[in-house]
């Protein structure tokens, strides 16, 4: 059985975001959403709330679970005895992080494959940064965002979002 593990913040979990996931989870056995338990200075939603909105998400996907981490994400892929990190690119810009990113990880944990999917054609401009920026000036993110997260927003944002 193969293992992956597909990390990030998620501050909020997008619709861009289930698609990477749904797709892992049709090639994978396993796939581990991994929640970023980072201070919650900076970020909108602290890590329980996210992971309980990514677990909404994806409820209808069996072979995917979400949990927490913190620390190096090769050692939480160990952990979950993950022999691959799942990560989406959206642009060229992501593509220069995630390089970076993929061979620090590949130097840690040889052993760990990074696996890269593109971002859907309706996915591309869609990150959390930019849904968090829109949904505090009103804008409704309903149709970017899972059900579960756009209540979440407007809850957040006084019914703005």
């Amino acid at each position: 059985m193969v293992t992956a593990v597909y990390p990030g913040r998620f501050d909020p979990v997008t619709l861009g975001h289930v698609n990477i996931v749904q797709r892992a989870a049709s090639m994978f056995q396993r796939v581990v959403a991994a929640v970023y338990d980072q201070p919650p200075e900076g970020h909108l939603f602290d890590t329980e709330e996210r992971v309980a909105l990514f677990t909404d998400a994806v409820t209808h996907l069996e072979n995917v679970v979400v949990k927490p981490f913190s620390g190096l994400i090769v050692d939480f892929a160990r952990q979950e005895q993950a022999k691959v990190l799942v990560r989406g690119i959206r642009a060229v810009t992501d593509f220069e992080a995630e390089f970076d990113m993929a061979l620090m990880n590949s130097k840690m944990a040889p052993e760990i494959e990074s696996v890269y999917l593109m971002a859907s054609l309706e996915h591309l401009f869609v990150s959390g940064h930019r849904i968090r920026e829109v949904a505090a000036l009103g804008y409704d993110v309903g149709e970017l965002v899972p059900p579960a997260v756009a209540v979440a927003l407007k809850k957040q944002f006084g019914g703005k979002a």
